[in-house]
Order: C-alpha cells, then structure tokens, then sequence
C-alpha cells in the first residue's frame, strides 16, 4: 500500500513539474530579454548623461533583474541536484516558490525599467504614475484574475460535493 501511494505521488509530482516547466519557460525568457536589453543600455552614448538620480533606478533595476531571471532559473538548479533522489513532490514544492518569487521580482523589474524608461525619454514625474497604473494592471492579471477564479472554482466544488 505505502509503495504504491509514493509511486502515485511520484507520478504526480513529474506531471506537475512538467507543467511548471512549461509555465516558467515563458517568464525565462522575458527576463532573460528584459535583463540582456538592461545591460546593454549602459554601453549607449546617451547613458553617460542620465542624471544621478536616473542612474540610481538604472543600477536597481539591472539588479532586480539578474535577481529575478536567476530565481526564474533555479528551479532547473533545484531539478539538476534533487533528480533521481526521489524527491520530485519536494522539488514541485520548492520550484513553485521560485516560480512566484521569480514572477513577482520580474514584475517590479518591469516597473522600475518603465519608470526609468519613460522618466529619461519624457523627464517627467508622471513616468511614476504611468507605471503605478501598469503595475496594478500586473497585479490583477498576475494576482487578482486568478484568485477569483480559484474562489469560484472552490465554490462550484464544494457545492458539486455537497450534493
């Protein structure tokens, strides 16, 4: 009995990882493209006369977005030590925190470069505002949509049940 429930588990846990690969792959590469188009502004005549304060957001957000495309990649990290010690729902587990944390860290990244973005192109201080009101449309697509949903689903289960 206790052999076959892990075998399930297992069975499980590699379907979950799977999909999460799949998840991830997308957020990868929009960070890693993101990161590869930060790194190479410092290298453009125009960087070199950005205002110290420009330059500051600039330095923080090259940094929140070697943070998130290295949480992003961990997971593949995690699978490459943890493989074949049959630890996988441990693995699922702790990728899928990696996945959210590398998720919300991509999101402020891409905020911070819209800030930056729009405040060295404009040299306003609506590029603020402009990018509060993008990060609030992440946070209801990325957070909000889903937990709705997941209160609906949870709903329509539990009355399904209960009949």
């Amino acid at each position: 009995m206790g052999g076959s429930e892990n075998e399930e588990s297992e069975a499980r846990a590699d379907r979950k990882w799977t999909e999460m690969l799949q998840e991830v792959r997308v957020a990868q590469t929009g960070a890693q493209i993101l990161f590869g188009f930060l790194i190479s502004v410092v290298f453009t005549p125009r960087f070199t006369r950005i205002s110290p304060v420009d330059r500051t957001l600039y330095d923080v957000t090259v940094v929140l977005g070697a943070v998130a495309t290295g949480t992003l990649i961990a997971p593949v990290a995690f699978h490459r030590f943890l493989a074949g010690h049959r630890m996988m729902p441990e693995l699922v587990r702790a990728g899928a925190k990696m996945i959210v944390l590398g998720l919300v860290l991509l999101g402020i990244t891409v905020g911070a470069a819209l800030v930056l973005l729009l405040h060295v192109a404009t040299g306003s201080a609506i590029a603020w505002a402009v990018a509060g009101a993008v990060m609030f449309w992440f946070a209801i697509c990325w957070l909000i949509l889903p937990w709705i949903a997941l209160r609906v689903g949870r709903r329509r289960t539990s009355r399904a049940g209960a009949q």
